[in-house]
């Protein structure tokens, strides 16, 4: 007798159900998409216990027809798709048919669904059918998930605490309210209203309800597009910050994905604005045609896979560059106390109202006077900026701007120069109030811009050294140094090899600090060494923050007025004058009613 044997179906869902069912957070997912591919208006997600006891997920969608509620539990079973074509062009959340199977053969399931006459029950225990019954006629779906895992114990083990795993689900719920803010969405747990968006489609209201008012004010709009991807969406200003990249949600065609590639196109657009160790809050949309992206390449459907992926890539972190060049960065000196935390309204929604006419049953969320009273987050200043161009898919432009750019570039304020503080802080004025300014981070950021530019042009003149220079290495550091001796020679550093494991230098480019050419050469062989993966680009950008960071005045340095004003003229000058390249800021400010207040001349 052979050895290889078909599966039972039993058994197969169960091992579906290790693909598509991780924790209770992958239930809520894959329910709430079917919801919504459903057309649902309005869908209600009650937990107990971190859903480890009871998922139950509400919706007034089309709804199951009576003769397909149990074929939807069987394996590969789905709407979604007719041929092997439609794979290359999905347009909805759910396709695989996997979902509801895996999730009824590791759990309890109870089920009522109608598309709008009588409906149909059924009661679901480790994937097998306990009963079958008629429904109330309530057009949409109730579907409940009890005691997830109770019969694979061994998954049970693998669960983290109830705050983590109700950490996960409130992850996907928020990522499903943004990408859908037409959908009214409120997530219960243990009977409290955790989220709650109205479903007016306005996104911002959404943001509001995730990230609080104080946040959404400082989020600016952007939009951007090539011939095969328009990007759109609101991005939080560089003053705005987190301690994970979590806090960027990405919209593929109204679904949300993870995908590395374009999370770090994001924190392109944001380089030098943001600390070290610090993450935007931003909410990208990237509409395409769906033969454009392939999301059949893992069963939680978060992971995708991109055609023209360079391409999109530079749309977006150029659109965000071109949408902070025309506000004026500068930071309040003032931390604002944090919002207090917007308690969810209670009221019960009326499920059998008609799918349009819903949002009158609920109050809002946020209220949309808040949107039009608010104070601008930035003065926002007119910047005319090139269009974009088609990407060079060998190197990312490294510096470029249009005559017309540099001359109405300048963002900052007129200020008059007041004094210095403790040999480290210009304080200025003008007609706006105070403004304190890093003399270093100011510096650095002006010296930048100049090695940058200087870098990121063709070597141009090249010096030949009286006097060649010699670095030896260790075996492993000089067999890394000769695969990339080449991006030497791309910014102008002749070198070759000299004896065993050394590097002779015999030519560099002439705008190279005088004095301090080996220190120089030194560092960019340093950034040769220390990235695993470095290009040309990458290379001239790193070599550019270390040399403006090292030749810029300290702390403790007393100026004379005129080289403070001298200083700030120079800072006018650049195209990105607010941070330095490390990110912090280079200058706060304190308006003119901000320190009324402080002193109490209003109240």
């Amino acid at each position: 007798m052979g050895r290889i044997q078909q599966l039972n179906e039993f058994l197969s869902n169960k091992i579906a159900a290790g693909e598509v069912v991780e924790r209770p957070a992958s239930v809520v997912k894959e329910l709430m998409e079917n919801a919504i591919d459903a057309h649902s208006t309005i869908i209600e997600i009650d937990l107990v216990e971190a859903g480890l006891s009871s998922i139950r997920i509400k919706d007034n969608g089309d709804g199951i027809a009576e003769e397909d509620l149990l074929t939807a539990f069987s394996r590969h079973a789905t709407s979604k798709i007719k041929n092997e074509h439609d794979l290359f062009r999905i347009k909805t959340l759910g396709f695989r048919g996997e979902a509801l199977p895996s999730i009824a053969s590791v759990s309890k399931v109870e089920i009522a669904s109608s598309t709008g006459g009588q409906g149909t029950a059924a009661v679901i225990h480790g994937g097998r059918l306990i009963s079958q019954s008629a429904a109330p006629a309530r057009k949409g779906t109730d579907i409940k998930v009890e005691e997830l895992f109770y019969n694979t114990p061994a998954r049970l083990k693998y669960m983290k605490t109830i705050n983590t795993e109700l950490g996960n689900i409130t992850d996907i719920v928020n990522r499903l309210a943004l990408s859908h803010p037409e959908i009214s969405i409120r997530l219960i747990h243990n009977g409290r209203t955790l989220l709650h968006t109205n479903g007016q489609g306005d996104v911002r209201q959404v943001l509001a309800a995730i990230y609080g008012m104080q946040t959404v004010k400082k989020m600016v709009p952007f939009k951007g597009d090539s011939l095969d991807f328009n990007v759109s969406g609101w991005a939080a200003l560089p003053e705005i910050t987190r301690a994970s990249k979590s806090y960027v949600s990405i919209l593929v065609n109204g679904r949300y994905i993870k995908n590395y590639g374009i999370t770090k196109s994001v924190l392109e657009g944001y380089r030098t604005m943001l600390p070290i160790g610090r993450f935007p809050v931003i909410l990208l949309s990237i509409e395409m045609d769906p033969i454009l992206v392939d999301v059949n390449v893992h069963p939680s459907k978060q992971e995708v896979r991109f055609s023209k992926e360079k391409e999109l890539q530079h749309v977006i972190s150029e659109t965000i560059k071109k949408t902070f060049r025309k506000e004026t960065l500068i930071p309040s000196g003032l931390t604002e106390k944090k919002e207090p935390k917007r308690q969810s309204e209670q009221t019960s929604f009326d499920w059998n109202l008609p799918s349009k006419k819903h949002e009158a049953a609920e109050q809002s969320f946020v209220r949309e006077s808040e949107f039009r009273e608010e104070v601008p987050a930035a003065i926002k200043t007119p910047v005319t900026e090139p269009a974009l161009t088609e990407p060079d898919q060998s190197e990312p432009p490294l510096y470029e701007e249009s005559e017309q750019v540099q001359e109405e570039r300048k963002r900052m304020p007129e200020l008059s120069v007041i004094g210095q503080a403790h040999g480290t802080y210009i304080i200025c004025q003008s007609e706006e109030g105070l403004y304190m300014i890093d003399q270093h981070a100011a510096q650095e950021r002006i010296k930048y811009e100049y090695f940058r530019e200087k870098l990121a042009r063709d070597p141009g003149d090249v010096q030949d050294l009286l006097v060649p220079i010699t670095f030896d290495f260790s075996n492993d550091q000089f067999i890394k140094i000769k695969e990339n001796i080449h991006l030497l020679e791309q910014s102008g550093v002749i070198a070759e090899e000299f004896g065993q494991n050394s590097l002779i230098v015999r030519a560099h480019p002439a705008w190279f600090p005088e004095g301090e050419e080996h220190e120089t050469i030194e560092e960019m062989i340093e950034q040769l060494l220390t990235n695993r993966k470095i290009d040309r680009y990458q290379l001239r950008e790193e070599v550019a923050i270390l040399m403006s960071c090292k030749r810029s005045i300290k702390a403790n340095h007393y100026l004379k007025t005129d080289d403070m004003e001298s200083l700030l003229d120079q800072l006018s000058e650049c195209v990105d004058p607010f941070t330095c390249p490390h990110g912090r800021p280079v200058i706060i400010h304190f308006s003119t009613y901000e320190m009324e207040k402080m002193f109490k001349r209003v109240m």
